[in-house]
């Protein structure tokens, strides 16, 4: 076992889904093999428009042949394993590229960085995993707030003596994905509810809104902006319930069973439809949404 980068563009040939599958040519199949029962993170190259950097990590379950299309193979990703970043890591920092080991012997960037699939050492590995998931941000809730954590701040220090895989337990702890996954929606959706279109921060100049996950993690829903939307409390507690939902196209669905159907057209955007994300290869997957209409709606 090892941990390997998954290079992934928006735009790929290739039928990716980060949370479920990776595709890949046969030529890279040896060295996804050695990520099998390990963890991988997905990286946008350089020459993407808006890269991400490396924007997510996953667990690789197993590794099969995609009998659609011989030749290439699929990297199943272990289900609930799948996390974004809360803070997308560049390729390059002060010191040069975040992953030391794409530098030849004299110090310049080899060949290595322009392969799809490719091992990463450890420490690589953990770098860019604290980058994308230990540091503060200020669309998190107040300290002590439900789904709230400790500050990272306090924790790095630990770092330095845990164990590698006690670190990397920790990092994807679920109060750490919990953490990770609200940032990630609320930076989406601007801080802003998708149903009322009320954006309201604290005093403490943090936002006033939930991350709510589409297709709940009990029911292996991953923890992706693709499966969030930016909700008030209201909003969100009539979401979980089946009392609202979302057709494909961010039509807010309202449950015949509400015994008010009038205050809660009331509530919502007056034009019937959720507030979509700021860019739109942030919207939700059609296929969380289809899950809550046929799963949690009560229409």
């Amino acid at each position: 076992m090892g941990y390997c980068v998954f290079m992934l563009r928006p735009d790929s040939i290739y039928d990716d889904s980060p949370s479920e599958r990776y595709q890949f040519p046969k030529q890279y199949l040896d060295r996804a093999r050695t990520s099998v029962g390990d963890w991988v993170v997905y990286l946008e190259p350089k020459k993407v428009r808006e890269t991400r950097g490396y924007f997510a990590l996953a667990r690789v379950e197993k590794i099969i042949p995609d009998n659609a299309e011989p030749g290439r193979f699929l990297a199943l990703i272990e289900s609930g394993s799948y996390l974004d970043f809360a803070n997308p890591v560049p390729f390059n920092d002060e010191d040069g590229p975040i992953e030391r080991g794409l530098l030849n012997e004299q110090g310049k960037l080899s060949g290595r960085a322009q392969a799809a699939v490719r091992p990463i050492s450890p420490a690589d590995f953990l770098r860019i995993l604290q980058r994308g998931l230990g540091q503060t941000d200020p669309v998190l809730p107040r300290r002590g707030a439900v789904g709230s954590t400790e500050g990272f701040e306090e924790d790095r220090s630990a770092f330095v003596i845990e164990p590698e895989r006690q670190r990397l337990q920790h990092l994807v702890s679920r109060p750490v994905r919990d953490r990770a996954f609200r940032s990630v929606v609320l930076r989406a959706y601007d801080e802003r509810c998708a149903f009322t279109g009320l954006k309201f921060i604290n005093g403490g100049g943090r936002a006033e809104v939930n991350a709510a996950h589409i297709k709940p993690v009990e029911h292996d829903g991953p923890d992706s902006v693709h499966n969030g939307i930016a909700l008030s409390g209201t909003a969100h507690w009539m979401f979980d319930r089946g009392l609202v939902s979302l057709s494909d196209d961010l039509e807010i669905l309202i449950s015949r069973q509400i015994n008010d159907i009038d205050s809660v057209r009331s509530f919502i955007n007056k034009s019937g439809r959720a507030t979509p994300p700021i860019r739109a290869k942030d919207w939700p997957d059609p296929r969380f949404l289809e899950w809550h209409r046929e799963n949690a709606f009560k229409s």
